[in-house]
């Protein structure tokens, strides 16, 4: 039997990360942790959201071209994508790429905090650029 996914975070595409940090602050968030994800050429931060596990994940590109930064010119300040914990990452994978399921890349990335991550291209998940992030064993 599957287990149903969790929220894990809410990524938030931003171009100055210490303004909108100082934003949520005011809201009554508070700021995590912060750290620069190289390979993904973005800066984030995250702030939890209320009691549970799930988060918002403030983004800000450190490079123009990367991912984020192209977001960013194309479409403005504003959410991103959408986080799901899995229980078994490489297992969600397998059962997605069988459907034909198209991955933004084919292999697991290591992402802010040290989580294990792909993303679900937005063409087969409705037009939402989903990622999968691995619960913590």
């Amino acid at each position: 039997m599957l287990v149903s996914p969790d929220l894990d975070h809410l990524g938030i595409a931003v171009r100055d990360l210490d303004a909108a940090c100082q934003f949520y602050t005011a809201l009554g968030f508070a700021v995590e942790g912060r750290e620069e994800v190289a390979h993904e050429q973005v800066r984030v931060a995250m702030l939890p959201l209320g009691a549970g596990p799930a988060r918002i994940e403030l983004l800000q590109p450190t490079a123009a071209g990367s991912a984020v930064g192209r977001f960013l010119e194309k479409r403005g300040e504003g959410l991103h994508h959408v986080a799901l914990r899995v229980p078994d990452l490489q297992a969600a994978m397998a059962r997605l790429q069988a459907m034909g399921v198209r991955l933004v890349k084919d292999e697991i990335q290591i992402g802010a905090g040290g989580h294990r991550y792909v993303f679900v291209h937005p063409a087969s998940a409705g037009g939402v650029l989903l990622e999968l992030v691995e619960a913590k064993r």
